[in-house]
């Protein structure tokens, strides 16, 4: 293989070739989130030709969602030990190989395997190594260029949805799927666009590989028995680990994390049986794949808008709480949902919830980038998505015993949007009480006696002021102070 030349530079371009990167996830975004949007078309066909019920052929989107999240860890190891674009192309071909043979399929359980297993596999190598390639080129316009990545699963769904349908009815079920296989195999084409960057604070930099060279001929050198040799490869692994995944001991990080399990959780029912709902309720064929194609084009402007209005200096600072908004609102959609039976009512859902919907999608990696940094970027948002996996996996299936058991879609509407809200809650309540820590901690270096406050106390401020927030230099300041009394 050719080796693989890296560009570099001392911080993200934000432009450059960095718009042919937007261009790569744009295309990665259309051929994996909004293809496994449009399987939910497939879900009656499915359900008709194999006679199962909804919770039994809900796996099938369920499977795909939950592979793309649960390997994304797994897109960014190969993009980092390999390359992004030799990581896209394999997936890629993965991808296709699984619509492909899914369009063979004679059990539902060929279904899981090809097009679940097989497919998601192959779409969480090219997602989010495919992000993290626009967070390295972009930094002052990173909200903006996300915008414009993302958007592709709104454009996608958009064109892709009323496309199934036609497909569908013209070649049956199997003839769409093979179809869709094809389509798929431009996921190498978009990992062609993807060149790597080498940024003066990437561990991967020249001087960081110059590094490494001289240790692995120090290790060359040693005997392989050797148990210096043994030593020195557990502690590499060790400081390797640290430096890649020392985020998730982060109190931030982790709040993020569990929030996103709630949010997922409520996300992905609506994916799947806005169709099937929308033909309960009286409503055409081509309608319900209508609303599906009204939520991808809202969905566009949603991820570009935002991405904008968020990068302007009036709200730059306040993307955390446009992130909480955005899930909160797609909640309180979801609570409306079972009210909303006719055609006419359910399409200004589907734009509201797109709008939204593409909203926060579009600020995950950005709110991300500002609790790691850009460094850790790739592993993070890997595992992000990898906290997506088990709600994608279950929720789903949950909902579909909902349905078979109440004979209604209210219950599982219901518990999809109580979970968004309280996502979104959690991380209010986690900001604001991280904000009263902070402004508790000047209070604690001062007294009436200060000399001998500060010499019982200094030492504890100065690490709690570390601790809430390395860029509070004015308490950092005030608690070095008082350690220096002692």
């Amino acid at each position: 293989m050719t080796k693989i030349t890296r560009v570099g530079s001392a911080s993200p371009p934000d432009g450059g070739w960095g718009w042919m990167i937007v261009a790569g996830c744009f295309l990665v975004t259309i051929c994996t989130r909004a293809v496994t949007r449009c399987i939910s078309i497939f879900f009656v066909e499915f359900q008709t030709y194999f006679a199962q019920d909804y919770s039994q052929t809900a796996w099938i989107h369920s499977i795909v969602d939950c592979m793309t999240m649960l390997c994304a860890p797994l897109g960014s190891v190969v993009s980092n030990q390999l390359s992004c674009q030799a990581g896209i192309m394999l997936g890629g071909l993965l991808a296709s190989t699984g619509l492909i043979l899914g369009s063979f399929a004679t059990s539902l359980k060929h279904l899981y395997l090809s097009l679940g297993v097989l497919t998601g596999l192959g779409f969480a190598l090219c997602y989010s190594p495919a992000i993290a390639m626009v967070g390295k080129y972009f930094s002052r316009r990173k909200a903006f260029a996300y915008g414009i990545a993302m958007s592709g699963s709104g454009i996608g769904t958009f064109i892709l949805a009323p496309v199934v349908q036609l497909l569908i009815e013209q070649f049956s079920w199997r003839g769409a799927l093979l179809i869709l296989g094809g389509f798929v195999l431009n996921l190498c084409v978009c990992g062609a666009l993807m060149r790597p960057i080498t940024l003066k604070e990437d561990p991967s930099g020249p001087e960081k590989s110059h590094d490494r060279d001289a240790q692995r001929e120090d290790c060359k050198q040693a005997s392989p028995y050797s148990p210096l040799t043994k030593e020195w490869t557990e502690t590499r692994l060790c400081c390797s680990l640290q430096q890649g995944y020392g985020f998730l001991l982060m109190s931030d990080f982790v709040v993020l994390a569990v929030s996103v399990l709630f949010m997922a959780y409520g996300c992905s029912p609506l994916f799947v049986y806005l169709v099937p709902y929308a033909l309960s309720v009286g409503v055409s064929h081509h309608q319900a794949a209508f609303l599906m194609s009204i939520l991808g084009v809202i969905d566009i402007v949603g991820n570009i808008t935002f991405g904008w209005l968020t990068d302007r200096r009036c709200l730059k600072n306040y993307r955390y709480v446009c992130y909480l908004f955005a899930v909160a609102l797609d909640g309180l959609c979801y609570l409306c949902l079972p009210m909303l039976q006719s055609f006419p009512l359910l399409v200004p859902f589907s734009c509201t919830f797109g709008y939204f919907d593409g909203a926060y999608v579009t600020l995950i990696p950005v709110v991300t980038a500002e609790i790691v940094g850009t460094t850790s970027l790739s592993s993070a948002l890997g595992v992000v998505y990898f906290l997506h996996a088990v709600p994608y996996l279950v929720s789903p299936p949950i909902a579909g015993w909902l349905v078979d058991t109440t004979g209604s879609y209210t219950a599982a509407f219901l518990l999809c949007g109580f979970a968004m809200i309280f996502s979104s809650i959690l991380l209010g309540f986690a900001k604001i009480a991280k904000r009263m820590k902070r402004t508790q901690v000047p209070f604690l270096v001062k007294d009436s006696d200060p000399k001998l406050h500060l010499w019982t106390n200094g030492s504890v401020a100065y690490s709690i002021a570390k601790e809430l927030d390395q860029k509070d230099e004015e308490s950092l300041a005030k608690a070095r102070t008082g350690c220096n009394l002692t």
